[in-house]
């Protein structure tokens, strides 16, 4: 084997617009060919190609706008090929910036929002495991969009930090300076959700078994007609899992997949009177008998617009919902639902991004990876149906 055939090929890549900037005369602000016509030319997949052009942006030679296309930055123009001979520009850059955080001491959390006791449990499992070992947290929240967080990790870049936690924006297209991250061996762990086909640290709950012992607990009361439900505007990987769990849970047991009962095209707007919502019509007609919502919130949701129908719950139909929605109190709650231990998650995911920080994993290509098996917490939303 030749040392060409053993040049990675996201190198490759690189110097190869290193190449087309020095030989072509490009000057700022000209584009460099797309990630499509790099695919093309390269026949490599697309995680390749971004891992590639994620490296030339983290050493500001090329400049990346999303939705737009990659450009030749200021420093491009300068400096000769030959000088940046591998990805060691983008390997160093990290390296100095994880030298720094780890004089800091302080860990970088990214999370979509923080308006649920989900989110709230995990934060605060996070907060005092870094605070018990003499680190401190800076949290920004991406709002569920792609840009945000990848504006997010950005700051955290600059600001210096030892490490992130990441609570993933889950879209077709992954976010550059995860992956950007991952090949450069920055110390983070992904929190809930996993990139699928992309290899990290992660800690999850195990979002099938969770849907599978709540259908479980659902049939042996006696129902048959089970509905799963999600207001997610995106079909996560956290989703997609739970809804696989369900179906497998009723396949086991010999029953029809009735897709009228995965209601996941549908939003919950605050403004919106209840009774004009398509889900207030499903329960009001009786369609299901219970219900499993992906969230606390929805399933709080779901608990009103039966009460305004003038159903009883547990009596006319029945609840569980992934977390308990309604108390930071242990053993004070009406929810029957399915509990993912998420403070203890927030604790497990800071001592896993210590660990890794500590004994270099991600730079060695190892990875940590926890799924978190859940319980079912049996409350007051569920009971057998009335003609059970």
């Amino acid at each position: 084997m030749s040392t060409a055939d053993r040049i990675p090929l996201y190198q490759k890549i690189q110097d190869y617009i290193r190449d087309l900037i020095e030989s072509e005369g490009l000057k700022e602000g000209d584009r460099i060919p797309t990630e499509k016509e790099l695919m093309g030319k390269f026949n490599v997949s697309k995680i390749t190609v971004v891992n590639a052009l994620s490296g030339l942006a983290n050493e500001k030679f090329i400049t990346r706008v999303p939705g737009r296309g990659s450009f030749v930055s200021g420093r491009g123009k300068d400096i000769p090929a030959e000088s940046h001979a591998g990805s060691a520009g983008t390997g160093l850059a990290l390296a100095e910036l994880g030298e720094s955080g780890r004089r800091t001491g302080v860990i970088g959390l990214v999370m979509p929002s923080i308006y649920d006791f989900f989110a709230i449990r995990l934060v605060e499992g996070i907060r005092r495991t870094l605070e018990e070992r003499g680190c401190r947290c800076i949290i920004l929240l991406s709002g569920g969009e792609l840009q945000k967080e990848i504006e997010a990790i950005t700051t955290f870049k600059d600001i210096g930090v030892e490490g992130m936690l990441i609570f993933p924006v889950d879209e077709e297209r992954y976010n550059e300076e995860i992956l950007a991250m991952k090949f450069s061996g920055f110390p983070f762990v992904l929190i809930d959700r996993f990139l699928p086909g992309v290899e990290t640290s992660y800690i999850a709950a195990d979002g099938r078994m969770g849907a599978e012992i709540a259908v479980d607990h659902l049939w042996e009361l006696g129902h048959r007609e089970i509905a799963i439900c999600s207001d997610s505007p995106l079909q996560t990987v956290t989703v997609q899992e739970r809804i696989e769990g369900y179906m497998n849970a009723l396949k086991n047991k010999g029953a029809l997949i009735n897709p009228a009962h995965m209601i996941t095209d549908f939003r919950m707007d605050g403004e919106e009177r209840p009774e004009s919502h398509p889900l207030y019509r499903y329960i009001r007609n009786r369609m299901a008998t219970a219900y499993i919502t992906l969230n606390g919130r929805l399933g709080v949701e779901i608990y009103q617009m039966a009460r305004q129908a003038g159903l009883s719950v547990p009596g006319d139909l029945s609840i569980v919902s992934f977390d308990d929605p309604t108390s930071m109190v242990e053993d004070f709650s009406i929810f029957t639902h399915v509990k993912q231990f998420e403070h203890d998650m927030g604790c497990r995911a800071a001592e896993m991004l210590l660990q890794i920080i500590q004994r270099g994993h991600g730079k060695d290509g190892k990875y940590m990876k926890t799924l978190i098996e859940p319980e079912l917490v049996v409350r007051q939303t569920s009971g057998p149906p009335h003609s059970a």
